[in-house]
């Protein structure tokens, strides 16, 4: 385990130089001007010249881009370009609100996606046809379509809850709640599928063992089986799936945060990018990275505790 935990930090280590670099640089290559998008497109030559001066935008790109490592090497993500606002207050205030969601929808797809999985696993092959045909919608289906469904029919239709908007946790616990219910739905549909199938298929495989049947020939209860045997192997390969959509739910945030209009990291990556902020760009790619690597981590090490296969081969 301690060289995969090794191995994970290498990896992390160059995540970090790698992400931020290869924004900064696609961004720096992106036609525009920042100057414009701050000054309004009636601002003069030297207006534009002096706004770049300041903020040192009239460098070199490999120069800029030592002096953001520089900063970044010291916990600095500098200052929006827009605002003037360092970019760690500016994220700070909406990192909740995406955590909110993405691990809002991972409780979801987590619980319901085991349950429809081992429920499958045990009902037979009409359960089993029934998991791989909502596979197949939840790939299908993508979460802004989904996402648009939900709004039309709990919002505009019935009425029962909010099409867009955020209420913080601090503010009002029910409120805050209520305003998640559809992002996370919308977020959440396509990770049932995958963990859903992923655990009926584990499930299957160890139930059909000749493990497992020596167990049950020996007198040990289905139950017993199911949930303590079965489950149990199952669980490494279901907990990689699960991280696996935690991840690919930070990219689906971007979307789903701009449909709800909810002040999270996603929404802020849309603004950010139409304005040409690359400091507030960078601060999300950083922000993205790190929540990454911690789920990466996690996995690691929750992994070879649960099977001990996987701990003695690594």
């Amino acid at each position: 385990m301690a060289r995969v935990i090794l191995l994970r930090f290498v990896s992390s280590v160059v995540l970090f130089i790698l992400v931020p670099t290869v924004t900064f640089f696609v961004q720096t290559l992106t036609p525009g001007e920042v100057a414009r998008s701050v000054l309004g497109i009636g601002a003069t030559q030297e207006q534009i010249d002096a706004f770049n001066h300041r903020l040192g935008l009239d460098s070199p790109p490999l120069e800029r881009y030592f002096d953001w490592l520089r900063h970044f090497s010291q916990g600095d993500l500098g200052n929006s370009y827009i605002t003037g606002q360092p970019v760690s207050e500016i994220l700070g205030s909406r990192i909740g609100v995406s955590m909110s969601l993405v691990i809002g929808a991972l409780l979801v797809y987590s619980a319901v996606g085991i349950v429809i999985g081992v429920g499958s696993s045990v009902g037979g092959r009409v359960w089993g046809r029934v998991v791989d045909l909502v596979s197949t919608i939840g790939i299908a289906i993508p979460n802004f379509w989904l996402a648009v469904i939900l709004i039309s029919a709990f919002a505009v239709s019935l009425g029962v809850l909010p099409a867009i908007g955020y209420v913080p946790l601090s503010e009002s616990p029910s409120g805050w709640l209520v305003s998640l219910i559809l992002p996370v739905v919308a977020l959440a549909f396509g990770g049932i599928t995958s963990v859903a199938k992923q655990a009926r298929d584990r499930m299957i495989a160890t139930l059909d063992s000749p493990h497992t049947g020596v167990l049950r020939a020996n007198g040990v209860s289905e139950a017993s089986l199911v949930f303590k045997h079965a489950l149990r192997n199952s669980a490494g390969p279901v907990i990689t799936v699960l991280g696996l959509n935690f991840v690919g739910a930070l990219s689906g945030s971007v979307v789903i945060e701009n449909i709800f209009v909810l002040p999270g990291l996603g929404s802020q990556a849309i603004t950010s990018t139409a304005n040409r902020d690359l400091p507030v760009i960078q601060g999300i790619a950083v922000y993205f990275t790190v929540i990454v690597v911690v789920v990466n981590i996690i996995i690691d090490v929750i992994v070879p505790l649960l099977n001990p296969k996987v701990r003695r081969s690594s």
